[in-house]
């Protein structure tokens, strides 16, 4: 089961995402689809058949989009978070080895493409959250456990 959070900025990226694909880029395939249709055989038709498959899959994105904005909650930042993780964190922590990362705990529907962003049900935020700066987190996956120490919490606050 996911956590049907997203962050504002997620939230307008997703909704951006959406009206791309309806507004330009289904019009630009249906007329593609439109057109090699009018060649005759669609059963040897590339251009055809490719199209065709691309409106699918833009058809698919369309309704899986609107049916997450539907379910989202608009998480936005709260004073009251200062000093500890809570959803929307940016958090730079450090292992014994001294390997450093930082981490931005956000929505499932926002950790795509972004190596940087980390879901609220990773086991990773898991161990982060409510933790202060100085605290240690312990991470336990099927790899084994792994300690890390909060150096820095951020929140975006400009973000409303």
């Amino acid at each position: 089961m996911r956590t049907p959070l997203i962050t504002r900025g997620g939230y307008r990226k997703l909704s951006d995402e959406l009206d791309y694909l309806w507004r330009v880029e289904r019009p630009e395939i249906t007329k593609k689809v439109t057109w090699a249709a009018s060649l005759g055989d669609r059963s040897e038709n590339a251009d055809y058949q490719y199209n065709k498959k691309k409106l699918r899959e833009i058809d698919r994105r369309v309704r899986y989009i609107r049916k997450s904005l539907e379910n989202l909650k608009i998480v936005d930042y709260s004073p009251e978070q200062e000093g500890r993780v809570f959803f929307g964190a940016w958090v730079e922590i450090e292992n014994p080895d001294g390997k450093e990362l930082r981490l931005r705990i956000a929505g499932y529907d926002e950790i795509f493409g972004r190596k940087d962003y980390i879901s609220i049900d990773s086991p990773m935020a898991r161990a982060l959250l409510k933790k202060e700066v100085g605290d240690e987190a312990i991470v336990t996956t099927e790899a084994g456990s792994v300690e890390w120490i909060i150096n820095s919490i951020e929140y975006e606050k400009d973000s409303l």
